[in-house]
Formats: C-alpha cells, sequence, structure tokens
C-alpha cells in the first residue's frame, strides 16, 4: 500500500520557496505546496537580507568610486527593482490601478490583471521611487554607513511585511497565484515571532552605529510594518483579500515607508 502521508518540508525547501518565489536568484523550487509556503514565507526576511545588502553594496561601491549620494541612492534603489525583476513595483502599479478605478471587487482585480499600466499605476510608481531615492540621498549624506543600514533594513521590512500578511483571517482573493498558495500559511504566533526577531535584527544593526541609530532601526521597521498592514486593510476592503500584486504594493509600501523614517531626527 502506498504511503499518502504528505512530507514535511525542510529547511532547505523554505528558503528555496523563499529565494524561488522572492528574488530572480537562480535557486529551484522544488515544491510547491502550502507546508513549503509556510516554510517559505516565515523564511521571507532572510531574502530581504541579502537583497538589502546587494543594495546596501551598491551604494557604498559608487560612493567608492567617487559619486554622490545621489547616485548611490539610485544604485540602492535599482538593485531590490533587479533582484525581483520588477515585480514589487508591478504589483504596486496594477494595485493602484485596480484600486484607483473605484470599481468593484472583481472588475478591480481584472483591471490588475491587464498587462498595460494605467495613469494612478504612473503615479503610484513615480512617487513611490521619487521617495526612496530622496529618503536614501538623505541617509548616504549623513552618513554612507547609515544609508547602506536604511537600504538593509527596508529590505528586512518588507519581506517581515510578507510574512505578517500571509496569517489567518486574510483570505485570497483569487483561487489562483501565489496569493492563494501563501494565504493563511504563517499562524499568527509565529508571524509574529519573525516580527520580533526582525525588529530586534535591525535595533543590533543600528546599535553598532550607536543607541539612537538603534532606536531609529528599531522604529522603522514598526512604521513600515504598519504602514504596510493600513495597505492590506484597504485591499481586504476593496479587493477581499490578496494576490501575488498586492503582495508587491505591500513590500513596496514598506520599504518606502522605512526608508522615509530612515530620515527621523
Amino acid at each position: 500500500m502506498t504511503d499518502t502521508t504528505p512530507v514535511r518540508p525542510t529547511g532547505g525547501d523554505a528558503l528555496r520557496f523563499a529565494f524561488g518565489t522572492l528574488t530572480v536568484l537562480p535557486v529551484p523550487l522544488t515544491r510547491w505546496d502550502r507546508q513549503a509556503a509556510r516554510g517559505g514565507m516565515l523564511a521571507a526576511p532572510l531574502a530581504g537580507l541579502v537583497v538589502g545588502g546587494c543594495a546596501a553594496a551598491a551604494g557604498l561601491l559608487f560612493l567608492l568610486l567617487g559619486s554622490g549620494p545621489l547616485l548611490a541612492a539610485v544604485a540602492s534603489v535599482a538593485v531590490p527593482a533587479a533582484l525581483t525583476r520588477g515585480l514589487h513595483l508591478d504589483g504596486l502599479a496594477d494595485v493602484a490601478d485596480g484600486l484607483g478605478s473605484g470599481k468593484p471587487a472583481e472588475d478591480a482585480l481584472r483591471v490588475m490583471k491587464q498587462s498595460d499600466i494605467g495613469p494612478f499605476g504612473v503615479i503610484a510608481l513615480l512617487l513611490t521611487l521619487l521617495g526612496q531615492v530622496a529618503a536614501l540621498t538623505q541617509a548616504y549624506a549623513a552618513d554612507r554607513w547609515h544609508g547602506a543600514g536604511a537600504a538593509v533594513v527596508a529590505a528586512l521590512a518588507a519581506r517581515c511585511a510578507l510574512t505578517l500578511a500571509c496569517r489567518p483571517g486574510v483570505p485570497p482573493a483569487r483561487p489562483d497565484g501565489l496569493g492563494a498558495a501563501v494565504a493563511g500559511t504563517v499562524p499568527l504566533p509565529a508571524a509574529l515571532a519573525v516580527v520580533a526577531l526582525t525588529a530586534g535584527a535591525a535595533v543590533g544593526m543600528g546599535a553598532l552605529a550607536g543607541p539612537q541609530e538603534a532606536l531609529r532601526c528599531g522604529l522603522a521597521v514598526l512604521l513600515a510594518l504598519a504602514g504596510s498592514e493600513l495597505m492590506l486593510r484597504h485591499c481586504r476592503r476593496r479587493l477581499g483579500g490578496v494576490t501575488g500584486d498586492v503582495f508587491g504594493a505591500l513590500a513596496e509600501t514598506a520599504t518606502t515607508v522605512a526608508l522615509l523614517a530612515s530620515t527621523l531626527g
């Protein structure tokens, strides 16, 4: 008799799911089921750590080569876009078009599936990218390590927001796609533990530059998660749940809020 008991995913399965779905790094997906999705979304901040580290390295390299803070900031914004193949930015634009259409949920979801970008999407992309570049420019101008740290913390917070959005009670808006695969897979206590670990990592990173920077990094994570939570609630109310595009919008929202928080005091 064939044993049909589901095989528990390993740590490798979780990391492959996280990196295979949230980055363009050549990590093959070996499992696409809800158990693997749970592990993958719990590991999402690790993917953010790698993306943020690459973004910070790009900014520091530009500064080392003699560029100003503006070009370093542009590099730090461009690298995450490249490492995600622009999917988070595309999701943000699609969600902006869907919500901006003012149509009922079914029609708004149809707008989001269209391949073109409407005026709301263009405006959302423009303002988001300008805000990210402006915040990082100010951070790099203050101190190169402050700018690099802001890039890493923002990427961490963005992926932590995705983990939190996968908690029970957040339904998928469609029966297929990434939203349906990961929605409700992460138990709330586990999601909150990831939030605590992410905030703790940010505080520890900031502590290398002093207590004020530690406080600023921890606050950046909390504000980023609060901003993404507001976006999530609005999407649930208007669209009925989450989709892959909504996850992209959540990531960009959290990134932007975290970077803006890095300019405080």
